[in-house]
């Protein structure tokens, strides 16, 4: 039944428009570097080169990527419930649940193969980013010390200490990717059609990033408890020292919106009245 999942997922034309625009995307920012790169490092670094002198190839690869996934982590949840939520309501709108349910698999099965496959979908996204993004961009712009430039302070980090730094980020990105997905199956089983559980989840995702980067005392209070503002928490991995602990206390909070998802999402179906 997975195999008959992941091929539903990739035989719709609209499954690769997320592939397409994350490439497109990548491509664009690797050129903006290529071209105008030394002058935005100039620029971001006027205060710094006053005070230190840095030397060495900083406009590298792992800078430019450290730019694609500030960029495209942010949009990536949405390009997931463009296809996770649809695992369910889509079976419910071509009137197909019925005969899908006549498989000898149980309905938790049926919702635990739509996850899987959904989360397949999302890592393999997560792959190719690392190609194109990781990849691509050390190609083109070569290797060296990565300048973590913040509002409020830069880190140097050498060019031996950085790989794992991604592979963690990219780990945990993954993780926050399989939030996304279980929020989208869970609504997807609510949906006689694709549509509702899709704009559904995008829209809960927009409104819960903007409470989590506004700073308002009234929203302070409840971001710690938004899934929204753990999913950024790749960016610690390229602090110095790495604040594990905040890092864990994030994983820990996506871990249970994943089995509360996913468990509210086998309750409701459970009980559903599978009309067609």
């Amino acid at each position: 039944m997975l195999r008959l999942e992941l091929y539903k997922i990739f035989r719709r034309p609209r499954t690769y428009i997320s592939f397409l625009i994350m490439t497109a995307v990548t491509f664009l920012i690797q050129l903006a570097m290529y071209v105008d790169g030394k002058s935005f490092v100039s620029f971001a670094m006027q205060g710094v080169g006053e005070q230190f002198d840095i030397s060495g190839n900083i406009l590298n690869g792992y800078l430019v990527t450290y730019l694609v996934l500030q960029s495209l982590l942010i949009h990536i949840p949405l390009l997931v419930a463009l296809v996770a939520g649809d695992v369910l309501a889509g079976e419910a709108n071509m009137g197909t649940m019925r005969l899908l349910l006549t498989k000898p698999v149980s309905r938790t099965g049926l919702v635990l193969v739509k996850y899987t496959a959904s989360l397949f979908y999302a890592l393999l996204l997560l792959v190719w980013l690392a190609i194109v993004g990781l990849g691509l961009s050390v190609l083109l712009f070569g290797t060296g010390d990565m300048i973590n430039m913040k509002s409020d302070a830069f880190i140097m980090l050498l060019k031996d200490d950085i790989i794992w730094r991604y592979s963690l980020a990219f780990a945990f990105a993954a993780l926050a990717m399989a939030t996304v997905a279980a929020l989208s199956v869970f609504l997807s089983v609510f949906g006689d059609n694709s549509i509702g559980p899709i704009i559904g989840s995008m829209g809960i995702i927009v409104v819960l990033t903007i409470f989590s980067n506004l700073e308002i005392p009234l929203f302070n209070a409840i971001k710690p408890y938004l899934f929204t503002t753990h999913m950024v928490a790749w960016k610690g991995f390229f602090d110095a020292p790495v604040p594990y602990d905040a890092i864990m206390q994030s994983v820990a909070v996506l871990v249970v919106y994943i089995v509360l998802f996913f468990v509210a999402t086998i309750i409701v179906f459970n009980k559903k009245d599978i009309q067609s």
